[in-house]
């Protein structure tokens, strides 16, 4: 095998995604394992899942991740990389204990996972870690031998993760009327988390107002937007904001909400808004519903014109920053030198996640890191 498709020495990869039910009867069940701990009633979950059961309660990642598995699949086997690709959930079906299950059986010893989440904060890496070990922990209570796992650094400024992205917003702006087009606002949209989670994310050196978590999406923002200036000859104006808050009132939440600042931009005169979710992987519940229902509602009650653009899915060039994302670690891992590929400011992120990095409220065992128990 050529050293450039070389994956030693890993012989699997693993796609571990949040999940989501696939029908209406799985929705409060799925509810009940994504709030699990917290003494949430039955009731208010029926509440919750409503967003699901406009859309007939089935929420889209789980489809979105077979669309992605394919593309996986196809791009490795175009390019010669003998690699197979399994695929687990933190909160459905199929679950990542049975999937890790099923990779120890099947005889995978050194495992690379693949989280469907660009950015470093608890929620979208550590809580992942999290899972990791918990269902580790399990299978060796079973009398398992588990394989040894390591996570993919963050993707954000991958080539193959931005420039979907910005042709997201060019079809975007294209598909605006033409006497609001060159006028228009481009509103770069990701979670809301809370600030103090947001505050620490990302290695201890880089805590502080925002952490890395606002960092990074302040650089993908910055690529998109000059790339996007490059291509058409216009400075559009830009901001991050926050959507999809689900937290007490009482705690800060990143801002501003995207509703909110569809008015605020209204009320300035601005002619129109291209919403721009760079923080998500794919068009699951939260595109769906946040922006593509309340925050389009919200602008047609304004008279705003508004259009969103889409996320980096199963965008073939996704796919092979992926099969580059792999070979590039798998390189490191047998001592080679490698360059990492990134742009914009921030470089590449860390293979390993270190101590302290997106540390959460109550300490637990994190798999995939410098403070792994399974090293």
């Amino acid at each position: 095998m050529p050293d450039a498709l070389d994956a030693t020495p890993y012989d699997a990869l693993l796609l571990l995604s949040f999940g989501g039910p696939e029908g209406p009867d799985d929705v409060v069940p799925f509810l009940e394992n994504v709030t699990r701990g917290r003494g949430i009633p039955k009731e208010r979950l029926k509440e919750v899942g409503q967003h699901y059961f406009l859309f007939g309660g089935v929420s889209p990642i789980n489809d979105q991740n077979r669309a992605l598995l394919q593309a996986l699949r196809e791009d490795f086997a175009a390019h010669g990389l003998d690699l197979p690709v399994y695929w687990g959930n933190r909160n459905w079906a199929p679950y990542l204990t049975d999937t890790l299950r099923e990779m120890a059986a099947d005889g995978r010893r050194r495992v690379l996972v693949l989280a469907t989440s660009a950015y470093a904060s608890y929620s979208g890496c550590r809580q992942y870690r999290e899972n990791l070990a918990n269902a580790l922990a399990t299978l060796q209570a079973e009398g398992v031998d588990v394989p040894a796992v390591d996570k993919l650094r963050h993707y954000f400024n991958h080539p193959g993760f931005v420039e979907p992205m910005t042709d997201g917003v060019l079809r975007a702006l294209a598909d605006l009327p033409e006497d609001v087009r060159a006028g228009a606002h481009i509103a770069f949209t990701t979670h809301s988390i809370p600030t103090a989670a947001a505050d620490t994310s990302g290695p201890v050196e880089s805590h502080g107002d925002g952490g890395a978590y606002v960092a990074q999406h302040l650089d993908v923002a910055r690529l998109i937007a000059d790339a996007v200036r490059e291509r058409t000859g216009v400075d559009h104006p830009w901001q991050l904001v926050y959507q999809s808050r689900s937290g007490a009132p009482h705690i800060p939440w990143l801002e501003p909400d995207i509703c909110d600042h569809l008015e605020e931009r209204h009320a300035a005169g601005v002619p129109a808004v291209v919403m721009a979710p760079i923080g998500f992987v794919s068009d699951h519940m939260e595109v769906l519903y946040d922006l593509d229902t309340e925050a389009t509602a919200k602008a047609g009650e304004l008279g705003l014109p508004v259009r969103r653009s889409a996320t980096v899915g199963a965008d073939p060039r996704f796919a092979a920053a992926v099969r580059e994302l792999i070979l590039e670690r798998a390189a490191v891992e047998r001592g080679r030198e490698v360059t990492p590929c990134a742009l914009g400011a921030l470089g590449p992120s860390h293979d390993v996640c270190p101590v302290g990095c997106c540390p959460a409220r109550t300490p637990r065992p994190a798999a995939a890191g410098a403070d792994s128990p399974y090293a």
